[in-house]
């Protein structure tokens, strides 16, 4: 079983009439989170009619680090223009305790 000790929680705003391409560009993420061994949890989640979100957790920093200069980040930024109100929140945080499978 896989320990977390960082992850990161991101903040997602579409743009009026994105929300669905936003749902698919997450949803395409996928694949390439999963290629991502240090990337031990992945979540995309929708908060709200237009506010998505992504909640990640890693093992260590290092993991941390590899998964934001990964595919997926470079995506997202890549895309953030044309999807999203403003720019990504992406939040660094602590994991305290975890339940994996």
């Amino acid at each position: 079983m896989s320990t977390v000790t960082v992850a990161l929680l991101v903040k997602l705003e579409a743009k009026p009439g994105k929300e669905s391409e936003v749902e698919v560009f997450l949803r395409s993420a996928l694949p390439l989170v999963q290629e991502e061994p240090d990337t031990v949890a992945w979540f995309a989640i929708r908060m709200g009619p237009s506010t998505f979100g992504i909640v990640d957790a890693f093992p260590d920093e290092l993991g941390r680090q590899a998964h934001l200069s990964g595919k997926v980040a470079k995506a997202l930024m890549a895309k953030a223009p044309e999807l999203f109100a403003k720019a990504p929140e992406i939040e660094k945080v602590d994991v305290l305790a975890a339940k994996l499978p």
